[in-house]
Order: structure tokens, then C-alpha cells, then sequence
């Protein structure tokens, strides 16, 4: 079965002609999170933004708020920028979150592809993936033991202290996000990790060779098969048909990826380049549900089978009754059709 949800990075973009303040930006994603679990999807996640536009620099306080307006949907970060972060409080924040929503937090993971983070927090760019080895190995003792004997270079020692609160669950989920890195799916593997790819270009079915290195990873260091969930995380909308979907979703599309082009160095986005990306292959997860449906389903085979798909809509230009809207199409059309 494929788990069905949203991820948000709390924006309050809504067009260059926003007047919406962050206290109206903030409630309006906690009635879309309290929604979504109305309407029976599976999880709802939080991105980590240190910018401007995002409201989601304290992922575990939003979703705290969040867990006590739910009752079902599980509640995780996406992702955690663990490398610029102390994972003792990390797990500290999660294992917090699961007393309050009583065993629906987990945390996804990653090195974080915008960089704002290591700055502001003092940490080096040189540094960016030893950071996060060591940080994820901490994390992970701390997960999995109350008292914890531990070493690095880029934190304090810890000789046998313990760490509290203790997560509700025996185990807290933890998922290693990535993009497109070879080394990360490996190491996802070889620590038996679920696996949260975040495709946002190109064409899907082309990380199929990255995530078979992660189930050989993983099978090599003993896991099984079963043990090695695979997510997908990409943008996508769903509308009640498909020209209506394109029309609501493509203005601000084109808006905010021709705006992170130009920190990034990307073209700007085109309607030919749209078209390609909403095509059958294309990463775009858009239309209306039936399309959308047969995409992830479509998706899952050329990956080998996913275990979760998750909708990033933050977008210029989408209102908080399209989010709504949409998010009501996934729960009630898309995931029966999935299921």
C-alpha cells in the first residue's frame, strides 16, 4: 500500500500582490494539516526554511500545533537540515512531538539543499557532508539508546548521559532525504533507513538506478527487502480536471521557479518546459485525480515500488481554497483510486 500525503515548507506566497500576513499564513496551514487528516491522508510534513518567504524555520513547533488539532495523519519534518543542527535537541524536539500527537512523529533527515542554514548557525559549506555523517550517527544513538557514550569533531562528547523525553515509539522513524547524490543512497542503505527521494526535475523514472544502489546497499548490510521503504516527494496539484489544474497551477509555477533560478543558476521556466515535466514521465504529479493516480502508480513501477508519495504545493500564486480543494480531491478521489 502506498501511504498519500502533503508537504509544505509554510509559505506564505500567495503572488506579488500578497497581503496576507504570516498569523493568517500560519492558521491557514493548520486548517490544510487539520483537513488533510479529516479527509484520511496518511502524513503531512514540514520543510526547514531559514528565508524570508517560508515560515517554517521551528519544523517541531509547527507541527506540535498541528498534532493537537489531529487525530490520525502522522506528522514528520521535510526535511530536517540535521547538518547545521544539534541532534540530541532534534530528537529531544521529535520525541516531544510524539507525546503530544501519542505516536505519529517521525523525521526526515537531510543535508538540506537550500544553505542558508550553516551560516546562521556557524558551520562551515566545506564541511557539508561530514557534518552530517556525524550528526546522523549521533542522532541515531540517541534515537535507539536513553544513555549515550559519544564522540565527534563537531560537538561536545557525551560520556553516558541520558536524553529525555523518550518518543513513544520503541523506534522514531527516521528517513534519510535526498536528491540526487549516489553516496546518500547508499548510505541510506547501508544503515537500513527508510529512503525520502525528493525528485524536483527531470524525469522520475530516471532515480531508478540510485534507488536500486540503495536496496543493494541495504541487502548487503542485512536488511530486508520489506525494511527498505522508498518515498518520493515531489510537486504536483490536483484539480477537478486537468485544464483547470494547469491553469491554477502553471502562473505561479513559472513564477517561483523563475525566481529560484536566478539564485541558482537555472533558465527560466517555459511553457514548453512545463509541458514536459506534466507529461507522462515528467516529474510534475499534476491534473485531476485519475491522471494523477495513474502517475504515482506509473511512478512506483519505474522505481520499483514506493511505500509513500508526497505532494509538495507550496506555490506563488495558489490560494488557501485551492490548497483546500485540492487537498480534499487526494484524500477523497486520489488515494481510493491508488488503493
Amino acid at each position: 500500500m502506498i501511504e498519500i500525503g502533503i508537504d509544505s515548507f509554510a509559505s506564505a506566497m500567495y503572488g506579488d500582490n500578497n497581503t496576507l500576513s504570516s498569523v493568517e499564513a500560519m492558521e491557514q496551514l493548520l486548517q490544510r494539516i487539520e483537513f488533510a487528516d479529516q479527509v484520511g491522508l496518511d502524513v503531512f510534513g514540514i520543510g526547514e526554511h531559514h528565508k524570508k518567504e517560508f515560515l517554517d524555520s521551528a519544523t517541531a513547533v509547527i507541527l506540535s500545533a498541528a498534532a493537537a488539532r489531529t487525530k490520525q495523519i502522522r506528522l514528520t519534518s521535510a526535511v530536517s537540515v540535521l547538518s547545521a543542527a544539534d541532534p540530541v535537541r532534534v530528537y529531544q524536539s521529535f520525541a516531544t512531538l510524539d507525546l503530544i500527537s501519542k505516536g505519529r512523529a517521525e523525521i526526515v533527515v537531510g543535508r538540506g539543499s537550500s544553505i542558508e542554514a550553516y551560516p546562521l548557525f556557524g558551520f562551515e559549506l566545506n564541511d557539508y557532508d561530514k557534518l552530517f555523517k556525524e550528526k546522523l550517527e549521533l542522532l541515531l544513538q540517541v534515537r535507539d539508546n536513553e544513555f549515550v557514550t559519544w564522540s565527534g569533531k563537531f560537538r561536545a562528547p557525551l560520556n553516558n548521559l541520558p536524553v529525555y523525553p523518550r518518543a513513544i515509539q520503541e523506534k522514531l522513524p527516521v528517513w534519510l532525504g535526498v536528491g540526487g547524490s549516489p553516496e546518500s543512497f547508499v548510505r541510506a542503505g547501508t544503515l537500513g533507513l527508510p529512503l525520502m527521494v525528493a525528485v524536483i526535475g527531470g524525469q522520475t523514472h530516471r532515480f531508478r538506478p540510485l534507488i536500486d544502489l540503495y536496496r543493494e546497499a541495504g541487502q548487503a548490510n542485512g536488511f530486508k527487502p520489506e525494511e527498505l521503504r522508498v518515498g518520493l516527494h515531489s510537486p504536483g496539484y490536483v484539480s477537478a480536471t486537468n485544464e483547470s489544474a494547469v491553469a491554477e497551477y502553471y502562473p505561479g509555477y513559472a513564477e517561483l521557479w523563475t525566481k529560484l533560478g536566478l539564485e541558482r543558476g537555472w533558465p527560466p521556466v517555459t511553457k514548453e518546459k512545463f509541458d514536459y515535466l506534466a507529461d507522462e514521465k515528467g516529474v510534475l504529479v499534476l491534473g485531476n485525480p485519475e491522471q494523477v493516480a495513474e502517475k504515482i502508480l506509473r511512478h512506483s513501477d519505474a522505481l520499483g515500488g514506493i511505500s509513500r508519495f508526497t505532494f509538495q504545493m507550496d506555490n506563488a500564486g495558489l490560494t488557501h481554497s485551492q490548497l483546500m480543494n485540492a487537498i480534499e480531491l487526494i484524500g477523497t478521489k486520489v488515494k481510493p483510486l491508488i488503493q
